[in-house]
């Protein structure tokens, strides 16, 4: 997984790098205000361009970066770049207005108005714009009051965005000479984004036929959903890995939802366990035997693959039980290599109870459930704890899903106990 990470992580700044020398071959150095301003304009320009369709890439779902670097880090990366891209957008338009308006000797209100009437530069101010609502919000204060399908229809006017920024870089005359360059780019990111998040899942569809055959009671809010369907081996879907669902009921079928699988694909069926966290999760547990399903997937880089040492320790909380139960059955290894730690607030919140103990006794793997509330005055997840329930800590690998807060303490309790960062694995099943 780390070369994986390496290679994308090099090759987007890799490209960085061919655009700014891309204006640095067509720039002419000049002491002059408003050749200044327009020089930056450009640079900052060209970048924001180059960021818009890293972002898009990052999220256009093709297999070998989502499985080699894992869906969680690319949504960091998408996230993180974000900003970046907004800055640059904005420091473009602001670079250009004032260049335009010291050339011009007018006001900057007076320029505005004059640039706005240039078609091209008006279908820039709009995807300026879009690109504004997309990050506002994106930002944590206000997602957590914007519905899930609204964030996710404000995100849909990226791609008008990235279009309209296109019409307005091929229509500068300083990108002439480098217009192959870019279009090509664009070219690419938008078949890999027809063919990932249109073609792709429409084929999946159409071939595996998923339908919900049961729906259980696992605990306090808590069910898995069994499905059935067909060629359910050539979606290649691995314990640990999640896939985005779509199920086809009232008030469900517009949201894809993401959720791991709980269990290993057995023949024609397969298994998510899921938490009634959220209106949607809530609604699964309505599910009518029947219903249709769609799934796209799988994604995310939680699996065997990431596995560097023969001992392995899983950690567990809440509803993170999921992937961490598919791993405990089928992570290869003898008596006493796999031990599955799970946290939870109390023992009726424990899920998936009989079948851990019957694959820790089939396995002779080690099981341990750290009860408690979060906050108690005792952590069972502190470095000196962990240690105790595991001697040799230091010498195992760590597959860690839980809450993002316990998720980032258990993390940093591990590093103190002297796990190296690189043996510890982890990633976040949520929206």
């Amino acid at each position: 997984m780390r070369d994986a990470v390496v290679r994308v992580r090099g090759g987007m700044l890799g490209g960085a790098g061919v655009v700014t020398l891309l204006w640095a071959a067509q720039v002419r150095p000049s002491a002059r205000p408003d050749a200044l301003f327009a020089t930056a304009a450009h640079l900052s320009g060209l970048l924001a361009g180059y960021g818009v369709l890293v972002l898009l890439f990052l999220m256009a779902r093709v297999p070998a970066v989502e499985h080699g670097v894992g869906a969680d880090r690319l949504a960091r990366w998408h996230a993180f770049g974000g900003r970046y891209v907004l800055l640059l957008v904005f420091g473009h338009g602001l670079f250009a207005l004032l260049g335009y308006a010291v050339h011009e000797g007018t006001d900057v209100v007076s320029a505005a108005s004059e640039l706005l009437g240039y078609p091209a530069l008006a279908a820039a101010a709009a995807a300026a714009a879009l690109l504004a609502a997309v990050g506002v919000t994106s930002a944590r204060v206000v997602r957590r009051r914007v519905p899930h399908e609204t964030w996710r229809g404000v995100h849909l006017f990226v791609y008008l965005a990235a279009a309209l920024a296109f019409a307005h870089q091929l229509a500068g005359p300083d990108l002439a000479a480098a217009g192959w360059f870019w279009a090509l780019a664009h070219t690419v990111v938008a078949v890999l984004l027809v063919w990932y998040r249109g073609v792709v899942p429409v084929r999946q569809a159409l071939r595996h036929a998923l339908r919900v055959a049961d729906v259980r009671v696992e605990g306090p809010g808590v069910v898995s959903v069994v499905m059935y369907g067909q060629h359910l081996a050539e979606l290649r879907a691995e314990p640990g890995q999640f896939l985005r669902w779509r199920f086809l009921q009232r008030r469900l079928w517009h949201t894809a939802l993401p959720f791991s699988l709980s269990a290993p694909v057995r023949g024609n069926a397969l298994r998510i366990t899921v938490k009634g966290l959220g209106g949607h999760s809530r609604r699964v547990r309505r599910l009518r035997p029947g219903t249709r399903v769609l799934a796209t997937g799988p994604f995310g880089a939680l699996t065997a693959a990431r596995r560097t040492r023969p001992k392995v320790l899983l950690i567990a909380g809440g509803v993170g039980i999921t992937p961490m139960r598919a791993l405990f059955e089928t992570l290869p290894g003898g008596p006493g290599d796999i031990t599955l730690l799970y946290r939870a607030g109390a023992e009726e919140h424990l899920v998936l109870r009989a079948e851990l103990e019957a694959i820790a006794a089939e396995r002779q793997a080690g099981l341990h459930y750290l009860l408690g509330p979060s906050g108690a005055a005792y952590d069972p997840l502190a470095p000196q704890a962990l240690v105790a329930l595991v001697p040799d800590l230091a010498e195992h690998d760590v597959y860690l899903c839980g809450p993002p807060g316990m998720a980032e303490a258990t993390r940093t309790a591990l590093l103190r106990a002297g796990v190296p960062a690189g043996r510890i694995h982890s990633e976040c099943f949520s929206f």
